[in-house]
């Protein structure tokens, strides 16, 4: 299982299965507080960045629009 205080460097042994936890935890939105929600939000970018392939699936929980600020 996975939990909101995954370290960074952590990141390497996460699977598709605990990423797939994640990403119910954050559709469920059931967190007893802003922050562990917060938390899971930036393991679930981080893992977009640092391991795509894991974080395609549920890219769409993170929002992420392009902006042209021009």
């Amino acid at each position: 299982m996975v939990n909101s205080t995954v370290s960074w460097r952590e990141l390497s042994v996460l699977t598709a299965d605990d990423v797939a936890e994640l990403a119910a935890r954050l559709e469920g939105d059931d967190y007893t507080s802003a922050f562990e929600s917060l938390n899971d939000w930036h393991l679930l970018r981080a893992l977009a960045f640092q391991r795509p392939e894991l974080a395609q699936p549920y890219l769409y929980l993170l929002e992420i629009e392009a902006y042209d600020e021009a």
